[in-house]
This record gives C-alpha cells, structure tokens and sequence, in this order.
C-alpha cells in the first residue's frame, strides 16, 4: 500500500504558511514525510512522495528541499562520502553520529562537558567572521554494521596466506 500524505495536525500546512511559503502538495509532503524520516537522501525523499503524490520530478524535489532549507523550515547535512541529508530539526543545537560504513545518520544534542573544537583557535573575530554555528559530527559504526564485521572504512583487510 502506498504512503498517503498525513499531516493531520497540518503542522507542514502551519510551517509553510509561517514562513511565508506558498502551500503546495510537493512541499507539504516533503515536510511530513521528513516528521517521520529524518536524516533522508533526496533519492528516499523523491520516492516516498511520489509515492503519496503520483507523479513528481525528482528536480521538483530538489526545488522544494532550496526553498523550504532556505526559509528554516529544514536543514541539510553532508556527511563526507554520504549523500545529502536532509531533517525537520533544524533550529536547535544539535550535533549528529554518522556510521562510516551505510551512512546510518542520528541525532546527537549538544555536548555536554568539554565540547570539542567549538569556538575557533585563532580568534575569527579578529577578521570580522562571526561565528553562528558549529557543526560536529562523531563519526563510527552503527549497531548493525559493528555486529556484522563489516570494516569502517569500506575496505577489507586481506588474510595472508602462508605456504
């Protein structure tokens, strides 16, 4: 059965209006498909809403994705070596843990203690670059891939052979 476009509480109807956005039946459903699929590849997005939507293009997608990043409403993510993520979450603090291996992405709140590498070494006020933002990502193996042997790096080692 295929996924039917539920915003029921019209939380994508009240984010896009908020932002100023005009409603349409693209937008919404990237946005409630996003509610339940954090850290989703534009390849899972796309297909879940033409799923739910019949027939969308891929750059139709991507067009939304712009817009709705751009105005707040969602944050993208670029692991190195991933695809493009993209997550609801996107006004708070919050840092992610991304498996080497399949990419897995989940969300981590801010640090607690002594947070790593968040305030720049060498005084970037001096040159008039303000600070916002830092962006941390703890890199590993999920669950699945740490249980199935499956190497970090996406190389294996090679048992040597002996006469």
């Amino acid at each position: 059965m295929a996924p039917t476009l539920v915003d029921r509480d019209e939380t994508a109807l009240k984010a896009l209006r908020a932002a100023g956005l005009r409603v349409t039946a693209p937008r919404r459903a990237v946005l409630t498909w996003l509610v339940e699929h954090p850290h989703s590849s534009v390849d899972a997005i796309s297909a879940a809403v033409r799923e739910m939507l019949g027939t969308v293009s891929t750059q139709a997608v991507y067009d939304v994705l712009a817009v709705c990043t751009a105005a707040g409403l969602l944050r993208r993510i670029e692991p190195a070596g991933h695809p493009a993520r993209y997550e609801r979450r996107a006004s708070d603090n919050h840092h992610h843990r991304v498996c080497r291996r399949c990419g897995r992405t989940e969300d981590v709140d801010c640090v607690v203690g002594a947070a790593p590498c968040l305030e720049p070494s060498d005084s970037a006020d001096r040159r008039g670059f303000i600070v916002d933002e830092a962006e941390v990502v703890f890199w590993g193996l999920c669950p699945d891939c740490a249980t199935a042997g499956r190497p970090a790096y996406g190389f294996h080692q090679q048992e040597e052979t002996r006469p």
